[in-house]
């Protein structure tokens, strides 16, 4: 059984990254850190660290409970890793009028742009 591996094999392993690839390109512009320590690709990490990334879906603190040298399913992936992210902060919902004055015709496609982007957000 390994006891420790690469942070950047580890990342993509239990799918904080989508491939390898990203992972080690996270690592090499310091977005990951290991025990608060910025991480190098090779950096070994082990049972018991806490590792930072900065990934797609916004920053992770994760504490590493397993190693994994190969990509795993998802409920093997998450039984590596405790989740202690802390929670985002709730942003104020901005109201947004979505009426549109009587006669005004169809929305142009920047009206319909800024309608989809007030809507996800």
């Amino acid at each position: 059984m390994v006891e420790e591996t690469r942070v950047d094999k580890w990342l993509w392993g239990v799918r904080l990254f989508k491939t390898r690839t990203d992972a080690t390109e996270a690592c090499r512009a310091g977005h990951v850190r290991v025990n608060r320590t910025a991480a190098k690709p090779a950096t070994q990490v082990k049972p018991g660290d806490t590792v930072e990334a900065l990934t797609p879906g916004g920053q992770r603190v994760v504490e590493v409970t397993g190693i994994v040298e190969k990509r795993v399913g998802a409920p093997a992936a998450a039984a590596c890793y405790e989740d202690r992210t802390p929670p985002r902060p709730v942003e104020e919902a901005s109201v947004v009028n979505f009426t549109r004055d009587r006669g005004a015709g169809r929305p142009t496609k920047r009206d319909r742009r800024q309608l989809e982007r007030a809507r996800r957000a």
